[in-house]
């Protein structure tokens, strides 16, 4: 395999939703710890995730949405992140993941990004004409040595990686919580089917392992199968 090996490692609701609403104002991470029957059980998501791989993908308006462009500088984690974006990070964002980790790779197509006003050592800037995820994956195994990439970005990303057949494991820890909102963000978001010949852009999965945690959360590990290509 000429990309990394990569897995879609998420924290969702019963209903698939990985926000407890459809504004920036909502989050899981600031929301949960206050919600009685899930905050008790919510710290088991956390210790999962520092077993995950030391490359970490995800996109620029989750880093904003967290803070990154106004946080104070953080200490430095030994993991490393692939950061997509085009406008959502500003300057204090890009210092910030530099400060936060090891290597930083920030994949754009804009030309003018803050991040090429940051001189860090760790950072590098992947300018590419129109996004092609296949490309910086390829680009992110045989340029900085990313063997197993762990990705955690939004509905969006998660459904264009999806549909391009870029993801090969699925881990999500399932939240005792249903949340609800045609408009909340999903594990997998991005244009809907509208007709039977597009069934072969369904993703089935092979299930490697359920395991039941404390406080009624639950953990589901797959495969990403190869889709049948006969519906007829």
């Amino acid at each position: 395999m000429d990309r990394p090996v990569t897995t879609l490692f998420m924290l969702m609701s019963l209903d698939g939703k990985i926000s407890t609403g459809a504004s920036d104002e909502l989050d899981f991470d600031r929301d949960l710890p206050r919600v009685p029957g899930v905050a008790e059980g919510l710290h088991q998501y956390y210790e999962l995730e520092q077993e995950t791989d030391l490359w970490s993908l995800n996109t620029g308006r989750v880093m904003a949405k967290v803070g990154a462009n106004e946080l104070l500088l953080p200490a430095r984690l030994p993991v490393s992140f692939a950061i997509v974006d085009n406008t959502h990070l500003a300057e204090a964002g890009v210092r910030w993941l530099c400060a936060r980790c090891r290597r930083v790779v920030i994949v754009t197509s804009n030309a003018a990004h803050p991040a090429f006003a940051v001189g860090e050592d760790n950072l590098s800037v992947m300018l590419q004409e129109r996004l092609s995820l296949a490309h910086a994956l390829r680009r992110l195994r045989a340029d900085y040595g990313c063997e197993r990439l762990t990705i955690q970005s939004g509905g969006t990303l998660n459904a264009a990686l999806v549909r391009e057949g870029l993801v090969d494991f699925v881990d999500v820890v399932v939240a005792p919580l249903v949340v609800g909102g045609r408009d909340t963000p999903t594990l997998v978001d991005g244009p809907s089917l509208t007709s039977v010949e597009k069934l072969s852009r369904l993703c089935p999965l092979e299930l490697l392992g359920c395991e039941a945690l404390q406080d009624s959360y639950v953990r589901l590990r797959y495969r990403i199968a190869q889709p049948s290509q006969d519906y007829a």
